[in-house]
Protein backbone atom coordinates (compact mmCIF):
# COMPACT_ATOMS: atom_id res chain seq x y z
CA UNK A 1 0.00 0.00 0.00
CA UNK A 2 1.40 3.16 -0.86
CA UNK A 3 1.83 6.13 2.29
CA UNK A 4 -0.79 8.18 0.12
CA UNK A 5 -3.63 4.96 0.42
CA UNK A 6 -2.66 3.73 3.95
CA UNK A 7 -3.11 8.07 4.76
CA UNK A 8 -6.65 8.17 3.21
CA UNK A 9 -7.44 4.60 4.81
CA UNK A 10 -6.30 6.01 8.49
CA UNK A 11 -8.14 9.53 7.65
CA UNK A 12 -11.14 7.42 7.22
CA UNK A 13 -10.64 5.54 10.69
CA UNK A 14 -10.09 8.99 11.95
CA UNK A 15 -13.38 9.97 10.85
CA UNK A 16 -15.30 6.78 11.84
CA UNK A 17 -13.76 7.42 15.42
CA UNK A 18 -14.62 10.90 15.68
CA UNK A 19 -18.37 10.36 14.01
CA UNK A 20 -18.93 7.85 16.98
CA UNK A 21 -18.54 10.56 19.48
CA UNK A 22 -20.37 13.35 17.79
CA UNK A 23 -23.32 11.34 16.55
CA UNK A 24 -23.58 10.34 20.59
CA UNK A 25 -24.30 13.98 21.63
CA UNK A 26 -25.97 15.71 18.60
CA UNK A 27 -29.53 16.38 19.77
CA UNK A 28 -29.01 15.93 23.20
CA UNK A 29 -28.82 17.98 26.28
CA UNK A 30 -25.06 19.69 26.41
CA UNK A 31 -23.63 22.54 27.92
CA UNK A 32 -21.95 25.20 25.44
CA UNK A 33 -19.38 27.05 26.40
CA UNK A 34 -17.81 30.29 24.45
CA UNK A 35 -14.42 30.29 23.82
CA UNK A 36 -12.39 33.81 23.59
CA UNK A 37 -13.52 34.28 19.92
CA UNK A 38 -17.04 34.28 21.37
CA UNK A 39 -17.57 31.37 19.46
CA UNK A 40 -19.40 28.05 20.55
CA UNK A 41 -17.37 24.82 22.06
CA UNK A 42 -19.14 21.66 23.31
CA UNK A 43 -18.15 18.28 24.99
CA UNK A 44 -18.50 16.79 21.24
CA UNK A 45 -15.92 19.10 19.66
CA UNK A 46 -13.49 18.67 22.43
CA UNK A 47 -13.76 15.06 22.64
CA UNK A 48 -14.08 14.39 18.86
CA UNK A 49 -10.80 16.38 18.08
CA UNK A 50 -9.03 14.23 21.41
CA UNK A 51 -9.58 10.90 20.23
CA UNK A 52 -8.14 11.99 16.86
CA UNK A 53 -5.03 13.76 18.33
CA UNK A 54 -4.69 10.54 20.10
CA UNK A 55 -4.87 8.13 17.45
CA UNK A 56 -2.22 10.32 15.36
CA UNK A 57 0.04 10.36 18.11
CA UNK A 58 0.02 6.40 18.28
CA UNK A 59 0.19 5.53 14.89
CA UNK A 60 2.52 8.48 13.99
CA UNK A 61 4.46 9.90 16.51
CA UNK A 62 6.37 11.78 13.89
CA UNK A 63 3.54 13.43 12.66
CA UNK A 64 2.45 17.04 13.32
CA UNK A 65 -1.06 18.02 14.25
CA UNK A 66 -3.02 21.84 14.21
CA UNK A 67 -6.56 21.47 15.88
CA UNK A 68 -9.06 23.80 16.41
CA UNK A 69 -9.63 22.65 20.01
CA UNK A 70 -6.07 21.80 21.10
CA UNK A 71 -3.43 23.97 19.13
CA UNK A 72 -0.20 22.40 17.89
CA UNK A 73 1.54 19.58 18.08
CA UNK A 74 5.45 19.16 16.56
CA UNK A 75 4.84 22.20 14.29
CA UNK A 76 7.31 22.02 11.95
CA UNK A 77 6.93 17.93 11.13
CA UNK A 78 6.95 16.74 7.57
CA UNK A 79 3.43 15.63 7.74
CA UNK A 80 0.92 17.92 9.57
CA UNK A 81 -2.60 16.12 10.10
CA UNK A 82 -5.10 19.41 10.72
CA UNK A 83 -8.15 18.94 12.68
CA UNK A 84 -11.66 20.57 13.03
CA UNK A 85 -14.07 18.08 14.79
CA UNK A 86 -17.34 20.13 14.24
CA UNK A 87 -17.33 22.66 11.25
CA UNK A 88 -20.32 24.26 11.88
CA UNK A 89 -20.64 24.14 15.97
CA UNK A 90 -23.57 26.91 15.67
CA UNK A 91 -25.50 24.62 13.29
CA UNK A 92 -24.55 21.10 15.28
CA UNK A 93 -25.85 22.69 18.48
CA UNK A 94 -29.04 23.69 16.82
CA UNK A 95 -29.97 20.46 15.47
CA UNK A 96 -29.02 20.88 11.75
CA UNK A 97 -27.22 18.71 9.81
CA UNK A 98 -25.06 21.35 8.08
CA UNK A 99 -22.08 20.91 9.61
CA UNK A 100 -19.46 18.08 9.03
CA UNK A 101 -16.10 17.14 10.40
CA UNK A 102 -12.66 18.40 8.60
CA UNK A 103 -9.38 16.56 8.64
CA UNK A 104 -6.35 17.15 6.48
CA UNK A 105 -2.60 15.90 5.96
CA UNK A 106 -0.57 18.23 4.77
CA UNK A 107 3.60 17.52 3.66
CA UNK A 108 5.85 20.08 3.40
CA UNK A 109 2.83 22.88 3.86
CA UNK A 110 0.86 21.44 1.54
CA UNK A 111 -2.51 19.60 1.29
CA UNK A 112 -2.41 15.91 -0.14
CA UNK A 113 -5.63 14.64 1.38
CA UNK A 114 -8.73 16.65 2.53
CA UNK A 115 -12.08 14.95 4.05
CA UNK A 116 -15.47 16.31 5.08
CA UNK A 117 -17.38 13.60 6.94
CA UNK A 118 -21.04 14.08 7.82
CA UNK A 119 -21.39 11.32 10.78
CA UNK A 120 -25.31 11.66 11.09
CA UNK A 121 -25.77 11.12 7.01
CA UNK A 122 -23.04 8.98 7.09
CA UNK A 123 -21.09 10.67 3.92
CA UNK A 124 -17.49 10.45 3.67
CA UNK A 125 -16.06 12.77 1.30
CA UNK A 126 -12.37 12.64 0.69
CA UNK A 127 -9.97 14.27 -2.38
CA UNK A 128 -6.41 13.97 -2.92
CA UNK A 129 -6.49 16.99 -5.24
CA UNK A 130 -6.79 14.47 -8.88
CA UNK A 131 -9.92 12.60 -7.55
CA UNK A 132 -12.78 13.17 -5.12
CA UNK A 133 -14.80 10.31 -3.96
CA UNK A 134 -18.18 10.76 -1.86
CA UNK A 135 -18.85 7.49 -0.08
CA UNK A 136 -16.30 5.43 -2.57
CA UNK A 137 -17.87 7.20 -5.67
CA UNK A 138 -16.20 10.04 -7.60
CA UNK A 139 -18.03 13.65 -7.85
CA UNK A 140 -17.13 16.20 -9.44
CA UNK A 141 -18.21 20.14 -9.68
CA UNK A 142 -21.59 21.36 -12.00
CA UNK A 143 -19.96 22.65 -15.09
CA UNK A 144 -21.57 25.70 -14.42
CA UNK A 145 -20.17 28.71 -16.93
CA UNK A 146 -22.65 31.75 -16.60
CA UNK A 147 -23.29 33.58 -13.53
CA UNK A 148 -26.33 33.74 -13.98
CA UNK A 149 -27.44 30.31 -13.94
CA UNK A 150 -25.16 29.86 -11.10
CA UNK A 151 -26.03 28.44 -7.06
CA UNK A 152 -24.51 31.03 -4.75
CA UNK A 153 -23.91 29.82 -1.14
CA UNK A 154 -22.13 31.73 2.26
CA UNK A 155 -22.97 30.77 5.73
CA UNK A 156 -23.36 34.54 7.62
CA UNK A 157 -23.90 37.46 4.97
CA UNK A 158 -22.78 39.80 7.76
CA UNK A 159 -19.25 38.31 7.48
CA UNK A 160 -18.78 39.20 4.26
CA UNK A 161 -19.80 43.24 5.12
CA UNK A 162 -17.34 42.74 8.05
CA UNK A 163 -14.65 41.49 6.25
CA UNK A 164 -14.84 42.01 2.29
CA UNK A 165 -16.43 44.22 -0.14
CA UNK A 166 -20.27 44.12 1.11
CA UNK A 167 -20.87 45.86 -2.03
CA UNK A 168 -19.69 44.09 -4.35
CA UNK A 169 -21.18 41.21 -2.87
CA UNK A 170 -25.28 42.39 -2.61
CA UNK A 171 -24.04 43.04 -6.29
CA UNK A 172 -23.33 39.36 -6.90
CA UNK A 173 -26.54 37.86 -5.37
CA UNK A 174 -28.52 39.72 -7.92
CA UNK A 175 -26.76 38.60 -10.53
CA UNK A 176 -26.91 34.51 -9.71
CA UNK A 177 -29.45 32.79 -10.24
CA UNK A 178 -30.20 31.32 -6.51
CA UNK A 179 -28.40 32.79 -3.14
CA UNK A 180 -29.12 30.39 -0.07
CA UNK A 181 -27.39 31.18 3.29
CA UNK A 182 -25.70 27.53 3.80
CA UNK A 183 -22.38 27.12 5.56
CA UNK A 184 -19.56 25.41 7.07
CA UNK A 185 -18.04 22.69 5.30
CA UNK A 186 -21.25 21.15 4.39
CA UNK A 187 -21.28 23.98 1.78
CA UNK A 188 -18.07 22.60 -0.17
CA UNK A 189 -19.45 19.26 0.55
CA UNK A 190 -22.93 20.58 -1.66
CA UNK A 191 -20.39 22.27 -4.43
CA UNK A 192 -18.13 19.32 -4.85
CA UNK A 193 -21.46 16.95 -4.73
CA UNK A 194 -22.00 18.91 -8.24
CA UNK A 195 -25.51 20.82 -6.41
CA UNK A 196 -23.84 24.02 -5.84
CA UNK A 197 -21.51 26.37 -8.01
CA UNK A 198 -20.10 29.04 -6.13
CA UNK A 199 -19.09 29.06 -2.02
CA UNK A 200 -17.31 31.49 -0.10
CA UNK A 201 -16.00 32.57 3.21
CA UNK A 202 -14.44 36.06 4.02
CA UNK A 203 -12.43 34.72 6.71
CA UNK A 204 -11.21 31.16 7.92
CA UNK A 205 -8.60 30.26 9.61
CA UNK A 206 -6.48 26.96 8.54
CA UNK A 207 -8.17 24.16 10.01
CA UNK A 208 -11.64 25.57 8.17
CA UNK A 209 -9.48 26.02 5.04
CA UNK A 210 -7.02 22.86 4.33
CA UNK A 211 -9.08 20.23 4.18
CA UNK A 212 -11.24 21.35 1.31
CA UNK A 213 -8.41 22.35 -1.02
CA UNK A 214 -7.90 18.66 -2.05
CA UNK A 215 -11.27 18.10 -2.07
CA UNK A 216 -12.25 20.70 -4.55
CA UNK A 217 -9.52 20.29 -6.70
CA UNK A 218 -10.27 16.83 -6.44
CA UNK A 219 -13.79 17.36 -7.66
CA UNK A 220 -12.34 19.21 -10.78
CA UNK A 221 -13.17 23.18 -9.03
CA UNK A 222 -10.69 26.02 -8.82
CA UNK A 223 -10.76 26.98 -5.13
CA UNK A 224 -8.56 30.19 -3.98
CA UNK A 225 -8.46 33.23 -1.54
CA UNK A 226 -10.94 35.77 -1.70
CA UNK A 227 -9.00 37.57 -4.19
CA UNK A 228 -7.95 35.19 -6.35
CA UNK A 229 -4.62 33.96 -4.68
CA UNK A 230 -3.19 30.82 -3.25
CA UNK A 231 -5.53 29.49 -0.43
CA UNK A 232 -3.30 27.72 1.34
CA UNK A 233 -1.65 31.24 2.94
CA UNK A 234 -4.82 32.77 2.39
CA UNK A 235 -7.43 34.01 5.13
CA UNK A 236 -10.61 33.55 2.91
CA UNK A 237 -11.86 31.43 0.41
CA UNK A 238 -14.05 31.39 -2.92
CA UNK A 239 -14.34 27.82 -4.55
CA UNK A 240 -16.45 27.88 -7.81
CA UNK A 241 -16.77 25.88 -11.00
CA UNK A 242 -13.77 26.09 -12.38
CA UNK A 243 -15.95 28.19 -16.12
CA UNK A 244 -17.04 31.31 -13.33
CA UNK A 245 -14.06 31.56 -11.15
CA UNK A 246 -12.08 34.29 -12.39
CA UNK A 247 -15.34 36.40 -13.20
CA UNK A 248 -16.36 35.66 -9.20
CA UNK A 249 -13.14 36.76 -8.33
CA UNK A 250 -13.89 39.62 -10.73
CA UNK A 251 -17.70 40.76 -9.66
CA UNK A 252 -16.55 40.38 -5.72
CA UNK A 253 -13.42 42.71 -5.91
Amino acid sequence: MSNLAEYKSFAKRLANKSGEIIKSYFRTEMSVDSKSDDSPVTIADKLAEEVMRGMIMSEYPNHGILGEEYGAHKPDAEYKWILDPIDGTKSFICGSVMFGTLIALLKNGKPIIGVINQPVLNEFLIGDNEVALLNGKEVKVRQCVDIREAVLVTGDHLNVIKYQNGKKFSSLIKKVKLYRGWGDCYAYYLLAAGFVDIVLDPIMSPWDTLALIPIVQGAKGFITDYQGNDPVTGNSVIASSPGIHSKVIEELN
